[in-house]
């Protein structure tokens, strides 16, 4: 009786490698183009990322300055407890309104670049002086 074995058979081993000899290598000459176009892409990502993320921040911090101006309070000091660091703020009342603008500046690809400068502006209603009920 013949015992039935599930192991594949082994095929016999040669000593040249699959393919030609003119491929040898071609493996890691291709890694070597795409590893850098790889880091590339990501640290561009993560500009992208970082630069939307100190918008928001600017854009809060512009929000909290006009509530806090339009209320009587400093405009810069509500302002810089929300901007991102080195952020510069505007504040001022125009009529019946308190308009702040924050703005920043972000490096692109690790400094690499020059950085772009975003901002976040908001306007709010001024409150009345005199609130007696």
């Amino acid at each position: 009786m013949s015992r039935l074995s599930l192991r594949p058979r082994s095929r016999p081993r040669s000593h040249r490698r699959h393919g030609n000899d003119r491929e040898r290598g071609s493996v890691t000459a291709e890694f070597a183009v795409v590893l850098p176009a790889a880091v590339l892409l990501l640290t561009a990502g993560l500009s992208a990322v970082n630069a939307v993320t100190t918008r928001i921040q600017c854009l809060d911090a512009a929000r909290e300055a006009a509530l806090a101006g339009a209320r009587g309070e400093s405009a810069t000091a509500a302002a810089n407890r929300r901007a991102p660091p080195g952020a510069t703020v505007t504040a001022a009342a125009a009529g019946d309104t308190f308009h702040a603008e924050v703005t920043a500046s972000v490096p692109l690809l690790g400094d690499l670049l020059p950085p772009i400068t975003v901002s976040g502006d908001a306007v709010a209603a001024m409150e009345p002086e005199d609130t007696t009920w």
